[in-house]
């Protein structure tokens, strides 16, 4: 197991959810933190870098990643984990929906990394983790736009494996299946309260990144696949 401890890592999607059990996890493994959210929120964490950003704005993911390190002097770990969901037939899917899918869950993971790699490469264990989903590995009804956004996120990241193993980047899928969380809970996204029974917790996610992060350096894990007992199979 790689000890975290001083390590500075850039979260996004920080402020709620699995990112942010994902950043007091490595909080409390003394990683210093980077934490990208619309709203800033440093999630009470000591010495955090906050800032509010659009992962669809690259100046605003350059900013932040750029403050982190001013902060703390390197870049360790960038968790790409910001992203949106809405569900239902394709064709009552709204444009709106379609486009902002596209653009957070495919754009804002490729903006993210573009921004964090000059500064990752600099690092002697540097990891990519990016929070795709059960619906990055499979096609699932009525989900066919965010199907297609995980898919992109998915195949960016295998990718990124060829091209930065031997630069000592270690690049990681974790495709989680239904977390409770209010994701896609608001009006029109097509996920009621009801859906979260059984489901897992954000949690249960972050444990994994934190697992996938503390790996010896001589071995990585390309992807991670986890979903709640409740869940019906596919393929």
């Amino acid at each position: 197991m790689t000890t975290l401890d001083g390590k500075v890592a850039l979260v996004t999607g920080a402020s709620r959810g699995i990112g942010a059990a994902i950043a007091r996890r490595l909080a409390g493994d003394g990683v210093k933190l980077g934490l990208a959210s619309r709203s800033g929120d440093d999630l009470g964490i000591s010495g955090a870098v906050a800032q509010a950003c659009d992962v669809r704005d690259s100046e605003q993911l350059e900013s932040i990643v750029e403050s982190t390190v001013d902060a703390f002097g390197r870049l360790d770990i960038l968790v790409a984990n910001a992203g949106v969901g809405a569900y239902g037939p394709f064709l009552d899917l709204a444009p709106d929906f379609l486009e902002e899918m596209i653009d957070i869950n495919v754009k804002g993971t490729l903006y993210a990394v573009r921004a964090a790699l000059p500064h990752l490469l600099e690092s002697d264990a540097a990891d990519i983790v990016t929070l795709a989903s059960e619906a990055g590995r499979r096609g699932l009804p009525y989900e066919a736009v965010y199907c297609a956004s995980k898919f992109a996120q998915v195949g960016f990241t295998r990718a990124l494996d060829h091209e930065l193993r031997e630069r000592g980047v270690r690049c990681t899928n974790v495709c989680p299946g239904g977390v409770a969380t209010d994701f896609a809970l608001e009006p029109g996204r097509g996920r009621t309260q009801a859906a979260l029974a059984g489901m897992m917790s954000a949690d249960d996610v972050a444990d994994v990144v934190h697992f996938v992060v503390t790996r010896p350096r001589s071995h990585r894990i390309l992807e991670t696949a986890l979903r709640p007992m409740t869940e019906t199979s596919w393929g």
